[in-house]
C-alpha cells in the first residue's frame, strides 16, 4: 500500500518488456493500477489520449520517430497538467534536462525499484494544492 493513500491510474512506455513487467509489479504491489502498455513513441501517444492516466511512466530512449522527450512535449502540449516521469538510464543526463524542459515532473534512473518509485510519486501527489 502506498502512504499518500490515493490510487493512480498509470501508463507505462518503454521498449523492453522486462522494465514494464517489473514497473507494472511495483505499481501493483503499491495500490495503484496500469491502464496502458507502450512499446514505442507513438503509441504511446495513441494510447495516452485514450486513456488520460493520471501519471505517465516514460522512457527517453525508444525506437521509432518519436523519443520520450517528443513524445512528453506532444502530450504537455495537449495535456498541460499531465504528470510526467522518465525513465532513463545513467550517462543521459542532457536528456534528461530536455525532457523537463519538455515538461516532464521528474526522473527515474534505471533500474527501477519500489522504494525509488515510491519516493518520486509521493514527491509528487503528495504536496498540497494551492
Amino acid at each position: 500500500m502506498n502512504d499518500t493513500n490515493i490510487k493512480l491510474n498509470v501508463m507505462l512506455v518503454d521498449d523492453s518488456i522486462l522494465i514494464l513487467r517489473i514497473l507494472e509489479d511495483i505499481l501493483k504491489e503499491l495500490g495503484h493500477s496500469v491502464v496502458a502498455k507502450a512499446k514505442n513513441g507513438k503509441e504511446a501517444i495513441e494510447l495516452y489520449k485514450q486513456h488520460n492516466p493520471d501519471m505517465l511512466l516514460l522512457d527517453i530512449t525508444m525506437p521509432g520517430e518519436f523519443n520520450g522527450i517528443e513524445v512528453c512535449r506532444q502530450i504537455k502540449s495537449n495535456y498541460p497538467d499531465g504528470v510526467i516521469i522518465m525513465c532513463t538510464s545513467h550517462g543521459q543526463e542532457s536528456m534528461v534536462r530536455d525532457a523537463i524542459k519538455a515538461g516532464a515532473k521528474s526522473y527515474i534512473l534505471k533500474p527501477v525499484n519500489k522504494l525509488t518509485v515510491t519516493k518520486h510519486i509521493e514527491q509528487i501527489f503528495s504536496k498540497p494544492k494551492a
